[in-house]
């Protein structure tokens, strides 16, 4: 299994790598820049809405997202014992939000302690320079368990641990 999961990690920086080299037809947008519902076109097709990262600790994960990584809180609404709490890239308000939800459900609990059992990261982030990312990261208070490596094809990943029981993993592609 661990080798399927290392295969498929594989691929996916590869396809990433790709993906990132391939020609545009128009110049390339900074990293913080996403299409909108207001300024893409209506036949632009799906873009990523939201996804989750499943945390033990709600205020704990929101604190780490913010005051850690930089992210910028979007919505933080409760009904009864639900919240419902999201994070988006700081300067990037309308571009895809990350929902920190609890795990509080037993499915949720085995599925975040058996990735992070195998070592596997439960979010990957992209970024233009990894080095200053992990040194403004780290200066915060951040844990890494994997410090800037160069991985295939020249790209750079150094994974750090949430503080709530998941392992991210920062990705700078070879350009």
């Amino acid at each position: 299994m661990r080798t399927q999961l290392s295969n498929l990690f594989a691929l996916s920086l590869l396809v990433a790598s790709a993906c990132a080299s391939a020609p545009r037809a128009t110049a390339p947008q900074p990293a913080t820049a996403h299409p909108t519902s207001q300024t893409a076109p209506r036949h632009a097709g799906l873009r990523i809405g939201h996804t989750s990262v499943y945390v033990d600790d709600q205020a704990k994960a929101l604190r780490f997202y913010t005051e850690v990584l930089g992210f910028t809180k979007k919505d933080d609404f409760t009904n009864g014992p639900y919240r419902w709490l999201t994070v988006t890239a700081p300067g990037d308000a309308q571009g895809a939000e990350l929902q920190l939800a609890l795990n509080d459900d037993p499915a949720a609990k085995a599925y975040q302690q058996a990735i992070r059992q195998q070592r596997q990261p439960a979010l990957m982030l992209y970024t233009h320079d990894v080095k200053t990312d992990y040194e403004r990261i780290k200066a915060r208070g951040a844990e890494f368990t994997m410090p800037p490596t160069e991985v295939m094809a020249g790209s750079i990943i150094a994974t750090l641990e949430d503080s709530c029981g998941n392992l991210i993993q920062l990705t700078q592609l070879a350009r």
